[in-house]
């Protein structure tokens, strides 16, 4: 962290932001953007824009800017973690429905990841990603389920190649409206929908986009297999619980594809089921993974317990 620093402008023509980076280059983009935000940056004694113009003269005042090496996941011991499986390469955890994986910023405290370097202090520095803190693999803020995250940098390059190799077999339950009678596979090219603010994933091929805007997305293919494995009533609406297996790993792609397929997931309006009073979050369940022990090669298959909707 840089506290307590003043430089001096000697010429002008130059952005702040780009002065505070050409001169504390430890720092990055985002974190200049940050210091300036927030007033820990003066420009002779006034706050400024990140973009503003110098004219050579100017002395700034910098009370903190955070470094490259500040960009990790801040312990939170106050965050609960349900440790279904733990050894000195890897642990797994039953992550809550309503609480992300990580943090978008290291200011962000109440993410499972603030749990985990809380418990395991090891994983703050691992992998390639700051903020992941080791976690091998996301699901989304309101999925329940299992979470794996590495405790060693060799853990972590194991089990990473595994995941990128397509070998993790990865099980879900998803509650969905209607009946499903029979299973099958469902295979998709999926694009990140450029015309919404937020994330939604949508079909490559059959959508309401230009051939324009087509050309300029990322194609991700996505191959889901389900199976039907109980029903329900309930207020006269019949429900179904699916099994689902993936090897690929596709943003959104359990509730995207099932939703393409006329199968929503209950609750999970983003992919158009209807609303369900007093409910938050959608009832999809990250089950279980199948993979190779990073350490031992043997064979490891970790399953965390059913969530109260699936207990049908």
């Amino acid at each position: 962290m840089i506290e307590n620093r003043q430089i001096h402008i000697e010429r002008g023509g130059v952005r702040l932001d780009a002065a505070l980076l050409n001169a504390f280059p430890t720092s990055s983009r985002a974190f200049v953007r940050e210091a300036v935000e927030s007033g820990e940056v003066l420009v002779n004694g006034r706050r400024a824009a990140k973009g503003l113009k110098l004219n050579g003269g100017e002395t700034v005042t910098i009370s903190s800017l955070a470094e490259l090496s500040d960009n990790v996941v801040q312990p939170n011991p106050a965050i609960g973690l349900s440790v279904v499986f733990e050894d000195p390469y890897l642990v797994a955890l039953d992550k809550p429905a309503g609480i992300p994986v990580q943090p978008l910023s290291r200011n962000e405290k109440t993410t499972l990841m603030n749990g985990v370097v809380a418990r395991y202090p090891e994983c703050q520095t691992i992998g390639d990603s700051p903020l992941m803190a080791g976690a091998l693999h996301r699901i989304d803020a309101d999925t329940s389920g299992l979470v794996l995250v590495a405790r060693t940098a060799d853990a972590f390059t194991a089990l990473r190649t595994q995941f990128a190799e397509q070998t993790v077999e990865k099980t879900y339950l998803a509650l969905v409206e209607g009946c499903v009678a029979a299973g099958g596979t469902l295979e998709n090219d999926l694009v990140h929908d450029p015309t919404l603010p937020f994330c939604r994933m949508i079909d490559a091929d059959h959508n309401r986009l230009t051939l324009a805007q087509r050309a300029k997305l990322r194609r991700l293919h996505a191959v889901t297999k389900f199976a039907p494995v109980g029903h329900v009533m309930e207020e006269n609406e019949e429900r179904t619980l699916l099994k689902v297996t993936i090897f690929t790993g596709v943003t959104h792609q359990i509730r995207a594809q099932l939703a393409l397929a006329g199968m929503h997931i209950i609750n999970d309006r983003l992919y158009g089921a209807f609303a369900v009073e007093n409910m938050a979050g959608h009832c999809l369940h990250a089950l279980a993974a199948k993979f190779r022990h990073p350490a031992t090669n043997d064979p490891v298959e970790i399953q965390t317990p059913y969530p109260a909707w699936a207990n049908i």
